[in-house]
């Protein structure tokens, strides 16, 4: 990614990994256990988390799957770049890129992840193609569900001036919409809505 490619602030736009609101803590733990699950179900040996922000979650994917090689990949941003310096491990690496050119050739990787990033993108359907790409067996996209994501923001008395929009939000759907975006560049396997995100999970799509 680049500061071109993404709007609204590098990295999280909050603390989210370390909540201290109960409720906001469970809702993130069933969020990540239902990517756990999905990167068990594929099982790859090559990963590539395309806007992987500070890592946390790319850390975690190579930990869950061990010897797999994890590439994550974000802006060049000085902040990120200290907070990769923290998450060594022998099957992880990071570096500095675009998600509308992704350095890596065709067929690249088992699996291509991109976790809470499409709703920041200016063009969607340009980085979804490229991650398509890149991947030489499936794609596992997570997006705010909404309106569920606004709702429960003003529910909780946040971001209420931007009717509960989170900063950098451009991009809004719902489960069912995701869905069908995504559906242009690859077949979707499966879609599930751990609240109040979605989650589709793809496989290529024959040439």
């Amino acid at each position: 990614m680049t500061s071109e490619d993404f709007l609204g602030p590098i990295g999280n736009a909050s603390e989210k990994y370390a909540a201290g609101n109960p409720v906001t803590a469970a809702l993130l733990r069933r969020f990540l256990d239902q990517i756990d699950s999905s990167v068990r179900d594929i099982a790859p040996r090559s990963v590539l988390d395309v806007g992987c922000g500070e890592g946390v979650v790319t850390e975690r994917i190579a930990r869950e799957l061990g010897g797999a090689t994890v590439v994550g990949i974000d802006a060049d941003d000085a902040r990120l770049t200290k907070e990769w310096a923290t998450r060594i491990r022998e099957n992880l690496s990071f570096q500095t890129g675009t998600a509308y050119e992704l350095d890596f050739a065709d067929d690249s990787f088992d699996l291509v992840c991109a976790l809470e990033v499409l709703e920041h993108v200016e063009r969607p359907r340009d980085a979804l193609a490229e991650m398509a790409r890149v991947t030489k067996g499936a794609l596992l996209l997570s997006v705010p569900r909404e309106p569920h994501w606004r709702i429960s923001h003003v529910l909780a008395g946040r971001d209420i001036a931007r009717l509960g929009n989170t900063p950098g939000h451009i991009n809004h759907w719902s489960a069912r919409s995701f869905a069908s975006l995504v559906s242009e560049f690859a077949t979707v396997v499966n879609v599930r809505r751990p609240f109040p995100w979605t989650v589709v999970m793809t496989r290529k799509r024959p040439r």
